[in-house]
């Protein structure tokens, strides 16, 4: 699953470092996927728009068991 996972990030992850931000895994535990968004992705105010939108849709697209992405 944690390979699955990063897959996905890793597709995501050119778009987040062209403005400046970055993602990383934190841990998948019962559907849920727990990121830490980083650079300007942490301190900006659409970062959840981001998150909800992009990573956690993309993410349950490709994969089923995942439920929902959240970041600490």
């Amino acid at each position: 699953m944690k390979e699955q996972i990063l897959a996905v990030l890793e597709e995501i992850r050119p778009t987040l470092q062209a403005d400046g931000g970055d993602i990383e895994f934190i841990d998948f535990h019962e559907g849920v996927v727990t990121v830490r968004m980083r650079g300007a992705c942490g301190s900006c105010p659409m970062s959840m728009v981001t998150l909800k939108q992009g990573v956690e849709a993309r993410m349950k697209a490709r994969i089923p068991e995942v439920l929902r992405v959240e970041q600490i």
